[in-house]
């Protein structure tokens, strides 16, 4: 028996909105990219990120943490120190985001002209 269309488009739309709901947002990305970069200390994330409000990234962070895509790690001492990694899991995400930039580079050349 063939597969309805229906069963076809939900078997991709509900992938895809799993994937959405976890990066969605305009700094998910950009946490993950800073802190790959190099950026592991609050303030050093948040310097690297034009706009973004401390609130924001506690937020955030929290939230990259809970799913897994970064690893808060505190070292003891005073004062106290906390540093975020990005785990080994948020590396199944250099694709993706390699892609994503790879279109918003030609999406601006098409929209700009340059």
């Amino acid at each position: 028996m063939k597969k309805s269309i229906h069963t076809d488009c939900s078997s991709a739309i509900m992938p895809v909105r799993d994937a959405i709901d976890v990066i969605s947002g305009k700094w998910k990305l950009l946490i993950l990219i800073s802190i790959s970069s190099g950026n592991h200390r609050f303030t050093e994330i948040q310097k690297s990120i034009p706009k973004i409000t401390a609130k924001v990234l506690s937020n955030e962070l929290k939230d990259l943490e809970q799913n897994k895509l970064i690893e808060r790690k505190i070292i003891d001492g005073y004062p106290v120190m906390i540093e975020y990694n990005t785990s080994s899991y948020a590396e199944t995400l250099g694709d993706v985001i390699k892609a994503l930039r790879d279109w918003g580079i030609n999406h601006r050349k098409k929209i700009t002209g340059k």
